[in-house]
């Protein structure tokens, strides 16, 4: 491949538009363009790239019997109205009619499509388990995309869907699964991890994220670095230390003007923001609830959700509710006396001794305690905070530490969800008709391409792993149209290493030397030969592997010494 007639579209500068490193260099190395707002056009480059993805991808799921299919980007809408999403997928389902007024959608994930595909072709329990995969475009009509394509509109996404008669098999599959996805981010050098999640739209039974670690990443990870232990900070649990103390204080009512954060009780009292408890109102289903928390701690809203007789989505009761329900603002609230139902969190209902609301503007009570305080009505005490660095695992290997990961598969066990509303059986052993048991199984190509660059880049550029660099050598030839010799041993080094087999990058332009070593650092290619007047006169080529310390070879070493490096 010859730069001067390779379309790449190089920048010098970088794109105002652009905030993390992936959007900033697939701009600037020539990989993508801007078509709209979460719509990019993938050039030359980047193709080469997400083909070398791709076939990753299918190399590591083919061994798992995982067998390849292609279904279409547009769907019918009968299909999502009789699983029963076409309304819960809310805003980002881009919906639309054909000329008849048919109601059609652009796919953001395949369930009711390979569901429908599933339930008209296989008819008995001896054609499973089923394991189909496609790699195709999805579209979400995302309401703010941001950060280039880890978060766009239209995607490339490989995903995958099982079937199965019983639990056993779908297990099974499911470890399968994330073997293969293991073993994809490890081919691409990748530092991820496997964490609990929450299903989402698409499932709510056993399912886990697969997440690059980078400073970037829009979700949390809570792991243990004792143990196998990880989840997303939306599925973490938070354990508590400890037991409520016997009480050493006294009850005691305290003036408290003007005081309505967590924030002015520290200041104003001069205690631990430890010692202290807030108590959020949410609306419950037949009346406001309270949600009583350590002061340092923050409300995890879909754990907050799940509680029983909360409503979900979770919202939070208007101030003048809460002084009809509870008699003061929302700043004097505690448990003493409270007279709506409330739930404790497992950290809060640990502590002795602490500071909370009075229920009474302008007044909080000190030296409050669980045990002792008969003011305190029996409650349930659940999990429903946010868990931080050095909460004990709940596995009880150590503490817990919290790194930043991008979100690039989701593995799920769908369960009868779908095979139940869409009616999809086959004949089990006995001849009874039975729904299975599903799988679902996405992998992001377009955002893994981009989480690489977020993990794998320095001040200038890209780190492409080799098995998905746009080409495996750089070769820059320095003054071309000024140097014969220059260029004839370029087309003889480029000759040897493309005959070899090597996919090489020919910078062949007559270009200034900076213009050229600027556009291979944002290119990203591992391995860089440069050819130029003054090291061919002591019979000497430069070469470069992965923008580490350059070597000056002799010619005749130089197409070994790559072969040997590439493997």
């Amino acid at each position: 491949m010859k730069f001067s007639t390779s379309f790449i579209p190089t920048l010098r500068d970088v794109p105002t538009n652009a905030e993390v490193a992936s959007h900033i260099l697939l701009l600037r190395g020539g990989f993508i363009r801007q078509l709209g707002s979460g719509l990019y056009t993938w050039l030359p480059l980047g193709v080469r790239v997400l083909q070398k993805v791709e076939r990753i991808v299918r190399e590591e799921l083919n061994k798992k019997d995982a067998q390849e299919v292609l279904m279409p980007f547009v769907q019918p809408g009968e299909l999502w109205k009789e699983s029963q999403r076409w309304e819960i997928m809310g805003l980002d389902l881009l919906r639309m009619q054909d000329r008849h007024e048919n109601d059609y959608c652009l796919s953001p994930t395949h369930e009711e499509v390979i569901t429908d595909l599933f339930r008209k072709n296989v008819k008995s329990y001896r054609q499973l388990p089923c394991n189909l995969y496609q790699i195709a475009t999805k579209f979400r009509d995302e309401i703010r995309p941001r950060f280039g394509v880890l978060r766009s509109r239209e995607f490339i996404m490989k995903d995958g869907y099982s079937f199965h008669l019983d639990e056993d098999s779908l297990h099974k599959t499911y470890i399968a699964m994330h073997e293969a996805y293991s073993a994809i981010l490890t081919r691409l050098a990748l530092d991820f991890r496997s964490v609990e999640a929450h299903g989402g739209v698409i499932g709510d039974e056993e399912n886990r994220e697969f997440h690059v670690l980078a400073d970037t990443g829009e979700d949390a990870i809570a792991y243990s670095e004792a143990s196998s232990y990880a989840a997303n900070l939306e599925k973490a649990e938070a354990v508590a230390t400890g037991e409520a103390a016997s009480a050493s204080e006294t009850l005691t009512k305290i003036s408290t003007p003007n005081v309505r954060t967590i924030k002015g009780l520290v200041e104003c009292l001069d205690v631990p923001i430890e010692q202290t408890v807030k108590t959020l109102i949410v609306q419950g289903r037949d009346s406001p609830i309270g949600l009583v928390l350590r002061g340092d701690h923050e409300l995890h809203e879909i754990k907050a959700a799940g509680l029983p007789n909360v409503l979900s989505p979770l919202t939070f009761t208007k101030e003048s509710e809460v002084r009809h329900h509870i008699g003061c603002n929302v700043g004097s609230i505690g448990p003493v006396q409270l007279q709506i139902p409330y739930y404790v969190d497992r950290s809060a209902a640990v502590l002795s001794d602490f500071v909370c609301g009075a229920n009474e503007d302008d007044f909080h009570l000190t030296g409050v305690n669980w045990n002792r305080d008969e003011s305190l009505r029996s409650s349930a005490i659940q999990d429903f905070r946010k868990v931080v660095e050095g909460d004990q695992a709940p596995d009880g290997s150590g503490p817990l530490s919290i790194l930043r990961g991008i979100e690039v598969g989701h593995i799920f066990k769908l369960g009868k969800k779908y095979s139940h509303s869409m009616n999809a059986t086959v004949l089990d052993e006995h001849g009874e008709s039975v729904n299975v048991l599903m799988g679902c199984y996405g992998l992001g190509i377009t955002r893994l391409t981009a989480a690489v660059i977020e993990q794998k880049h320095d001040e200038v550029g890209p780190l492409w792993p080799l098995e998905i660099a746009p080409a495996q050598v750089h070769l820059v030839a320095l003054n071309v149209p000024r140097s014969s010799a220059v260029a004839s041993v370029a087309n003889q080094v480029y000759e040897q290493l493309t005959t070899q087999g090597i996919e090489v990058l020919y910078d062949d332009r007559d270009e200034r030397p900076g213009v050229k070593f600027a556009d291979a650092d944002l290119i990203g290619i591992p391995h860089r030969i440069t050819i130029g007047e003054r090291g061919l006169s002591q019979d000497l080529i430069e070469y470069q592997c992965r923008r580490e310390a350059k070597l000056e070879l002799p010619l005749d070493q130089i197409v070994p010494s790559v072969l040997r490096d590439l493997g």
